[in-house]
């Protein structure tokens, strides 16, 4: 099938090199279009095994799509359903390998750490991820309104400045990641390719991966191919970070602390989740500064940040 003179074949038979050239003992598999893919494609030359995580009672969408991709396949899937405690200790180290207190990095970061982290106790030394398909084929929802012109600024933008929590969190349990959406060969495939076929309207909705999408709708159930995007924190529970700490911290111990780091280490802080995390960063890491004088800085936490950036990496601070 073609669609403005593009072959989805071509598509396809790219990532499927791709995928052969990083071949993994394991997968961290969401049951999302991405990581499903690589797991329809993977499975065609090995027989990796899927790790997916997911928070103790609480509701993970995950689950049930990662089941279906791994029984269609017949491939070994590990679910590992992890408590208060051990998410806890995952946050920790997130923080202190990352160096960033940024609520979303962390809430997202921790499932990844505990997903790693889990195939390395089962001796994996090497992990596919799909980190990279929302950045190449405007996979996030953000995208959606704009105009093609808008969209391709965007998009190069998001290129310039993408960067990816698993390679460092790995490398900090000693495994590697296998990224195929990042592979050179196909991340210039994927940069070349006209924006309106990743950002598209089909069926009265707008869908972001739209070109994967088609590519691979007669490879893979529809449910998957066609399944809307999760955020990470949405499909594995951690959704509820926020309620927990909103609960567990009193408005006069954040009203106090709130106005303490603002005055001693001028700081902002948002919310009860982000003091949360910025006492382990103070603990683990130290109070954020500008390590170059003479590069941006952040307004919000004092650390340096990308000149040309929209947001801080260290804080989560947007727009600055």
């Amino acid at each position: 099938m073609k669609s403005h003179g593009l072959n989805y074949d071509t598509i396809v038979q790219a990532l499927e090199e791709s995928v052969k050239r990083n071949l993994a003992d394991g997968l961290l598999l969401s049951g999302g279009l991405d990581s499903a893919i690589l797991a329809y494609l993977s499975s065609r030359w090995a027989r990796p095994s899927c790790i997916t995580v997911a928070l103790r009672d609480a509701p993970a969408p995950d689950v049930d799509y990662a089941k279906l991709v791994a029984s269609r396949l017949g491939l070994s899937h590990y679910i590992h359903y992890f408590k208060a405690e051990e998410l806890e200790e995952s946050i920790r180290a997130t923080v202190r390998i990352l160096k960033s207190f940024d609520p979303m990095e962390v809430r997202n970061s921790a499932a990844i750490y505990l997903a790693l982290k889990d195939g390395s106790d089962r001796g994996m030394s090497t992990i596919m991820t799909g980190d990279g398909c929302d950045e190449l084929f405007g996979g996030y929802s953000f995208l959606f309104g704009l105009s093609k012109e808008e969209l391709d600024r965007a998009l190069k933008k998001l290129w310039a400045n993408m960067s990816f929590s698993s390679i460092y969190l790995a490398m900090d349990l000693g495994v590697e990641v296998r990224l195929p959406y990042l592979d050179p060969q196909f991340k210039a495939l994927a940069t070349d390719l006209d924006v309106g076929l990743k950002v598209k309207r089909e069926r009265g909705q707008v869908w972001g991966k739209w070109l994967l999408r088609k590519a691979f709708e007669n490879i893979m159930p529809r449910e998957l191919t066609w399944r809307a995007k999760a955020p990470i924190e949405v499909g594995t529970g951690t959704a509820m970070l926020p309620s927990l700490f909103d609960s567990t911290i009193s408005d006069l111990e954040f009203i106090e602390k709130k106005a303490k780091y603002l005055n001693e280490d001028r700081v902002v802080i948002r919310s009860k989740e982000h003091l949360s995390y910025y006492e382990v960063f103070r603990s683990e890491v130290g109070v954020p500064s500008a390590r170059d004088s003479d590069l941006k800085t952040c307004p919000e936490c004092g650390s340096n940040v990308k000149e040309g950036a929209s947001f801080c990496r260290t804080c989560g601070a947007y727009p600055i």
